[in-house]
């Protein structure tokens, strides 16, 4: 199968979908499975995994809902309070979902750059692998270090770093992001997504070989047995359409060869999130 690991659907809350700000008023709309089903089919994509955008038990449930309505959507990563005193209790109520693969925090938004150590936090996390739920991590440079730390205490859970880690594409900085994303990458248990890329970039100006030395560092970094493609639609709609990131990741990975291209495009998503 071909798969797009990473994209979201949401009913538009001015003020629940605060982060959505007016230079983003492109996504400041309702985004339903209607609105991706065809864009999917017209570039060759055979399903999706929906990726909670809103931190509560009513997004999962929400997200579960429409993917058992349309079967295109081949999985759920969802949200439950991973630090509540009741995480083992709601694990066993989301584990009878067959289509609820993992879990998410947003913790990009979180002050506390050391948040993924928190005890609660680490204790909930190490529950996931009971239900054989996956852990997306969702993280910006800055935050890094901890992640590192964080992945080390877990050999048994598998994780995907969302969105390369948020690396600073505008302003062509690898920095501290090469080195870290290069001892992530050592961690079996990791997986990193080529998604997310167009809205850290320049929004008007930016140019597809201004994401090659990230994308090159990443597939160095975890090879291509660990990566794979996500289009963060309709996020991705702020800086660009659909056909353009694809395009991005085409271009920039066409020295892989037809087996690689096919783990990158699909089979790393269908294994890692168990979609079969």
């Amino acid at each position: 199968m071909k798969i797009d690991a990473h994209q979201h659907f949401w009913k538009y809350d001015p003020v629940r979908d605060s982060w959505i700000t007016n230079d983003m008023s492109v996504i400041k709309n309702d985004f339903f499975p209607n609105n991706l089903q065809a864009t999917l089919k017209r570039n060759g994509f055979d399903g999706c995994v929906a990726v909670q955008a809103d931190q509560s038990e009513e997004e999962t449930l929400f997200l579960l809902d429409l993917a058992a309505r349309h079967d295109f959507i081949k999985g759920v990563v969802g949200w439950i309070d991973l630090r509540s005193d009741r995480v083992q209790s709601r694990l066993g109520f989301f584990a009878r979902f067959k289509k609820l693969k993992g879990f998410r925090h947003i913790v990009q938004g979180e002050t506390d750059e050391n948040f993924l150590l928190g005890d609660a936090f680490c204790h909930g996390i190490k529950l996931l692998a009971n239900y054989r739920f996956s852990y997306d991590l969702l993280v910006k440079p800055h935050q890094l270090k901890s992640a590192i730390q964080f992945v080390k205490k877990f050999p048994d859970q598998f994780f995907v770093i969302d969105h390369l880690a948020k690396p600073f594409i505008k302003d062509q900085l690898l920095g501290d992001w090469k080195k870290e994303m290069a001892q992530l990458g050592q961690f079996e248990n990791v997986s990193c997504k080529i998604s997310g890329m167009v809205t850290e970039a320049d929004w008007k100006n930016w140019k597809t070989a201004d994401f090659k030395p990230y994308i090159d560092h990443v597939i160095s970094s975890f090879g291509t047995d660990r990566i794979m493609f996500g289009s963060d639609w309709p996020v991705c709609l702020v800086a660009g359409n659909y056909e353009q990131v694809i395009e991005v990741v085409e271009k920039n990975t066409a020295h892989l060869s037809q087996h690689e291209k096919k783990l990158l495009w699909g089979v790393n998503a269908e294994n890692f999130y168990d979609l079969y």
